[in-house]
Parts: structure tokens; sequence; C-alpha cells
């Protein structure tokens, strides 16, 4: 991964959340890196596979807490949640398969 994370290119992935695509498989897996400015907020979704999350800069939260820079998140699947960030983040993502928006 590069050292300097402004210098990557990120397509927005949705208002607010920008997304740099590390690895993608043919059966849905994707490793990425998520930029979240500021107020930015993913709405309901549920996890058919794993979710890894890795707070590289800044701070994210759902319904479950806050998650600061250099915290692991797992979540199972069948968890549900929303995801936002106050003061905005970059994260390590790796999902196992695609979610689901609700």
């Amino acid at each position: 991964m590069p050292g300097d994370i402004a210098s990557l290119t990120f397509q927005e992935l949705r208002p607010g959340v920008e997304i740099h695509v590390l690895h993608e498989s043919s059966d849905g897996a994707r490793v990425a890196l998520l930029r979240y400015a500021p107020g930015a907020q993913v709405p309901e979704h549920r996890h058919d596979g794993h979710e890894y999350v890795y707070v590289l800069e800044g701070e994210q939260s759902d319904e479950r807490g806050s998650y600061s820079a250099g915290s692991l998140v797992i979540n199972e699947p069948g968890v549900t949640h929303r995801v936002k960030s106050a003061n905005g983040c970059v994260v390590l993502i790796i999902w196992q398969r695609p979610v689901v928006f609700i």
C-alpha cells in the first residue's frame, strides 16, 4: 500500500465517501481504501459475508460504537448497521461479499 494516501486516485462511492480499490475478485470479494469526508454517512446495509475494517486515520462509528485510528472492526455475516464519520476518516476495508443496502 502506498505510504501517501493523498496521492491515490479515489472515485465517489456515495456522497461524501470515496473509494480506491486495491483488489477485486470474481466472487465479489473486494479490498479497498475508503475516505469519508466530515459528516459522511453510509445508509443501513447488511453483510452477507465478513467485513474487516481497519481505521487508518480519523474515526468512524456505527450503532455499536466509535472506532479511532488503529481500531479493527469485524462485522460477521448477517450484521446490519449504518456507518458515519463526524470528522472524516480513512479505512482499509475487506468485503468477503458485496453489501446489500436495506
